[in-house]
């Protein structure tokens, strides 16, 4: 029942979110840069329902093209991390041996390297974007679904559909796409989905510290940085942000919390 109710709750904040943010594409009630001199730090109203910035700055428009990127670059990362890393898990854990160990201790070194660094050495070598943070993040979340499907290979390949398929000689790459992987896959979604709520907290994090999406593009986590300067005086600019990046980490996060329970539910 509590599945039931994590999995609703999430996915209610997370359409909402998601349809704020593609509105944004076609709609915004004003340019996300366009700034008002004489409009500064106006409080949540009519016109602006989150008030605008010390530029004049309408709060609101910018909160939703920064949801556009801030999801943009999660799915980005977790889709990839998700593919590279499943592919990794499938045959580290099928093959077995030096070859398993090996990548495990691989995903290890990576896992134990810190993300702030790990961005800062690839903007040093790249420049600073969204790319280059997309990349950083990427090559962090591969050794989770590494594990993820390295520990559902080696609970499924020596099953005994696995070993007649064998003993029929059935090939590797087809015992493995078409006999194990559709096994795995709940538990690939609801991780992804989870996954979701650490890449956006993630992004958020790298962006308020500088090394993500840069001005004049809008990211919550710049935007929740830019406007501590004016706290107290202006305490909409923080709030907003600050709240947007609070609900989109809980809404995935209760989505994939109910996606779990399902699955194991069921």
């Amino acid at each position: 029942m509590r599945g039931g109710s994590d999995f609703r709750a999430g996915a209610v904040l997370a359409l909402a979110i998601l349809i704020l943010s593609l509105v944004s594409v076609f709609y915004l009630p004003y340019g996300y840069n366009d700034m008002a001199p004489e409009s500064r730090f106006l409080p949540p109203g009519f016109s602006h329902p989150m008030g605008t910035d010390n530029f004049g700055r309408d709060v609101f428009s910018r909160i939703m093209t920064g949801g556009r990127y801030t999801l943009a670059t999660a799915l980005i990362t977790v889709a990839g991390a998700a593919l590279i890393g499943s592919g990794l898990g499938l045959f580290s854990g099928y093959s077995g041996g030096l070859i398993d160990e090996c990548v495990m201790r691989i995903m290890d070194a990576v896992s134990s390297f810190p993300g702030i660094l790990l961005a800062l050495v690839m903007i040093s070598l790249l420049e600073n974007g969204p790319f280059t943070l997309t990349a950083a993040l990427l090559i962090l979340f591969i050794p989770s679904f590494t594990r993820i499907m390295r520990s559902g290979m080696l609970e499924y390949k020596n099953r005994d559909f696995v070993l007649l398929a064998r003993i029929w000689g059935t090939p590797a790459p087809r015992i493995i796409f078409v006999h194990i992987l559709p096994n795995l896959l709940p538990s690939l979604l609801s991780a992804s989905v989870l996954g979701l709520s650490n890449a956006i907290l993630a992004e958020a994090t790298m962006s308020y510290l500088g090394l993500g999406i840069q001005p004049p593009l809008p990211s919550w986590g710049r935007m929740l940085s830019e406007s501590q300067n004016f706290l107290f005086n202006a305490p909409w600019c923080a709030l907003s942000p600050g709240l947007m990046i609070m609900a989109t980490v809980l809404a995935f996060h209760y989505l994939g919390e109910g996606l779990k329970r399902r699955y194991y539910q069921g």
